[in-house]
């Protein structure tokens, strides 16, 4: 059995990187049958039992970055000439074949997702954090009113995450903000702002505080809290999975 790995970071969310790649397939001239599918994390492919020629598995892993969704592929295959043969053969051409044939691929899903991603609404949020606290946000109104969430907002057309996310805090907290590192993301159920059903995400990133003092101008109040206190609070659901990573982050600042 051979083996290559690949990998490509794609400037898009988890969502399209995981949608865009399935909907391009593999480059192999026979199909592949799905084994394993975990969207978007997830998603294993192989030749079906009992047909001819080489034996290839291709599995791929989709991780969250600041820069986008690393992208890291494997591709398993066996010669379908056995022996010393098989092997000759493989080094002199199945090996620049898949290598080819993979490169090329990977150009086309990168430049895909890329274009893709231009038409889905993201959404950022930033956990700013103020010596061993972080800034908390309660919902005023909608169908999460009275709830929990880092702050933070709906990215605009021509806005990177980044610059979305500034304007997100001098708008709803009335405050200039550096963010710094990148904390996670979460797949967003249902449509948001008219978008396609499941394609959004949130993306979270930690920051701190450069001017201004804080002032709930859109929320019904803003709290500075401890790592002890976060779990106590009515999380919107988007949110909770991020309290593990802001929990890790202010225990590294205690013992900072």
């Amino acid at each position: 059995m051979h083996q290559l790995r690949f990998s490509t970071v794609v400037a898009a969310p988890l969502t399209v990187a995981f949608d865009v790649a399935r909907a391009l397939g593999r480059p192999w001239r026979e199909p592949l049958v799905e084994v394993v599918s975990e969207r978007p994390y997830r998603d294993v492919h192989t030749a079906a039992p009992g047909r001819r020629g080489p034996r290839v598995t291709h599995s791929r892993r989709f991780s969250a970055t600041g820069a986008g969704t690393l992208v890291e592929e494997q591709v398993d295959w066996a010669p379908s000439i056995p022996g010393v043969l098989g092997a000759v053969a493989h080094r002199l051409v199945g090996r620049r074949r898949v290598l080819r044939a993979m490169q090329a691929h990977l150009d086309a899903y990168a430049a895909a997702a890329a274009r893709r991603a231009e038409d889905v609404v993201q959404v950022v949020g930033v956990a700013l954090v103020d010596g061993d606290r972080v800034l908390v946000a309660q919902r005023a109104d909608g169908p999460f009113a009275g709830q929990w969430e880092f702050p933070g907002g709906k990215v605009e057309p021509g806005e990177t995450d980044l610059e979305g996310l500034v304007r997100e805090c001098r708008e709803e907290l009335g405050v200039e903000v550096a963010p710094q590192a990148f904390l996670g993301e979460v797949p967003l159920d249902g449509v948001v702002a008219g978008g396609e059903p499941g394609s959004s995400t949130l993306r979270v990133w930690s920051g701190r505080v450069t001017a201004g003092t804080v002032t709930p101008h859109e929320h019904t109040e803003l709290r500075w809290v401890r790592a002890g206190e976060l779990a106590g609070l009515d999380w919107i659901a988007a949110d909770r999975p991020l309290l593990p990573a802001v929990v890790r982050l202010l225990d590294r600042m205690v013992g900072a």
